[in-house]
């Protein structure tokens, strides 16, 4: 029995138990919380359905969680209850009821953990989004390994997501990438406002080499040539960084096709028909505070020239127009207040804000023996993508930027992470793997076939504590998916790896010696199966690889 099916259980006898005694059972939730108490003498799961509903039912809600408990107690694959507190409810499953976890993972097999909550969702999910003025940076390099492991939670759940890469090849920094390369080219120093590094002088060689006759251009022909090779080569070698990262997008969109295409000017028209725009100082305002922003934003300057959030505006339709019913936009620290300036642009296009949500991401840092990591050969200021996975490969580098909200500051420990130790949390995770595909082979040499006839077998509090923890993994994969969280799953598997080391530790698997397989053997190599499948399940989500071998 899962959370799930036990939630369902709940809700049902709950249903009968508020009927029956002549209550209003429309006041029974639509669905009923099941929780893992901290504590194992606290039972398996725990509800706080009585708390929920007493007040509003008119009863104290300790009686009514003694009433439930006595209902509860009496259903099929619950073997105890008991009242606690000032009204939970414990909840001790059979062993039965306990073990249908294993058979059902082993028969979804890749499919466990997958739901349809998110069915009809077609998901717009922009990330990293980086001018192609040089390398992706750490800032960039979170949002690449967030950005995919969300959108593979997103589909899990039955969401329909399109990845979507942004990018300006237009506008002052792009200038100051072409001048740079120029400067380069020509053995002259980096301007004082443009891009430094190594990969400069090689970018600026290939455009070279790509365009032979460009030094000899004139010079406004020259920094043209510059500018657009220029960044193609540095895009071509942002898309290979990203794919070599396992990252991949579905969709690239320029900028410039909001304003090439007509999509700013029918947007600013249709903002000046419907009110929402209107005309100060000789600009054009939006009247973004009317739906919750800080301040009215600036559309058209007063010289005629579009302001930023335009070409914003413009692609928030743009999306829309393509079918999207959520747009997802993950952005860096420094664009917070874009949150709600793109919500009030939605809802003074007519537009449900609730079809914008930001998601901001904060600093990486890198440290090594202790100290900040701060310079890149490369790319000269910044600490690349290439850099972290050189340093620690691309599973250290993912599960790393993956495992912490995105709310938070992280610190990211090279030497730790290049360690083959149970502190170094991805080789943690992954060696559980590994010691169960060991397992596997060695069952094989033995001729250990795991059987799911005697999983009632499974009675030791270590292989209970193993089956619950694998039957959480569906809810763990919705939460993560409702409130956008990847790292839950991260965590989780941390969560499992442990209980399952801990269960293999004192619990023996294979028969050892002369000693002939038995019913237990059979049972136990079943439960590390779904294990193993359930790892493989959560690694595949974050895009992490699971190892037979370490």
């Amino acid at each position: 029995m899962t959370p799930a099916d036990l939630a369902a259980l709940l809700r049902a006898v709950t249903l009968t138990v508020v009927r029956d005694r002549g209550l209003d059972e429309n006041l029974v939730p639509d669905s009923i919380v099941v929780e893992r108490p901290r504590h194992a003498d606290h039972g398996d799961y725990s509800t706080n359905v009585a708390l929920q509903m007493g007040k509003r039912l008119g009863v104290n809600p300790r009686e009514l969680a003694g009433w439930l408990a006595d209902a509860f107690a009496a259903a099929e694959g619950i073997s105890k209850t008991e009242v606690a507190g000032p009204g939970f409810v414990n909840i001790w499953l059979g062993a039965a009821a306990q073990n249908t976890v294993v058979a059902a993972v082993l028969a979804r097999g890749a499919d466990y953990g997958r739901g349809n909550e998110l069915a009809g969702s077609v998901i717009n999910l922009e990330f990293v989004s980086a001018n192609p003025t040089g390398p992706i940076h750490l800032g960039g390099t979170r949002w690449a390994a967030v950005g995919d492991a969300l959108g593979r939670v997103l589909a899990a759940r039955g969401g329909a997501v399109t990845r979507e890469y942004y990018f300006n090849d237009h506008g002052a920094q792009i200038d100051r990438f072409a001048r740079s390369l120029e400067a380069a080219a020509l053995g002259n120093p980096t301007p004082e406002d443009g891009y430094a590094g190594d990969y400069i002088a090689d970018i600026a060689a290939q455009v070279v080499q790509t365009a032979p006759d460009v030094l000899s251009q004139p010079e406004a022909d020259r920094l043209e040539t510059f500018r657009s090779v220029g960044v193609d080569l540095m895009f071509s070698h942002i898309k290979q960084s990203l794919h070599d990262f396992g990252t991949d997008f579905d969709v690239f969109t320029h900028e410039d096709k909001m304003f090439a295409t007509g999509l700013v000017d029918e947007c600013i028209a249709e903002l000046k028909a419907n009110g929402n725009l209107y005309e100060k100082d000789g600009a054009w305002w939006l009247r973004s505070t009317e739906f919750g922003d800080d301040k009215d934003r600036v559309v058209l300057k007063s010289d005629g020239n579009a302001a930023y959030i335009a070409g914003d505006i413009a692609y928030y339709r743009d999306k829309r127009n393509r079918g999207f019913n959520l747009c997802i936009y993950m952005l860096g620290a420094d664009h917070h207040g874009y949150i709600s300036r793109l919500k009030a642009a939605a809802a003074a296009l007519g537009d449900d804000p609730a079809t914008v949500e930001v998601l901001i991401g904060q600093m990486v840092n890198l440290v090594r023996d202790g100290k900040p990591v701060r310079m890149s050969k490369r790319a000269g200021t910044v600490i690349t993508l290439d850099d972290l996975v050189d340093a620690v490969g691309v599973d250290g580098a993912r599960y790393s930027l993956i495992r912490s909200s995105v709310d938070v500051n992280i610190d990211i420990d090279l030497d730790l992470l290049t360690k083959q130790s149970n502190d170094n949390p991805v080789y943690y995770v992954q060696y559980a793997h590994a010691r169960m595909s060991a397992l596997a082979r060695n069952a094989a040499d033995l001729g250990v076939v795991s059987s799911l006839d005697h999983l009632d077998l499974l009675d030791d509090p270590a292989e209970g504590e193993l089956i619950r923890t694998i039957g959480d993994f569906d809810d763990v994969v919705a939460t993560a998916a409702t409130l956008r969280e990847p790292h839950r799953v991260c965590r989780y598997l941390e969560v499992l790896a442990g209980t399952y080391h801990r269960f293999y530790a004192k619990c023996r698997v294979l028969p050892q010696g002369d000693e002939k397989p038995a019913d237990i053997h059979r049972a136990r190599l079943a439960l590390c199966e779904a294990t193993r499948q359930v790892l493989a399940n959560g690694l595949g989500l974050v895009g992490v690889t699971a190892p037979e071998q370490m």
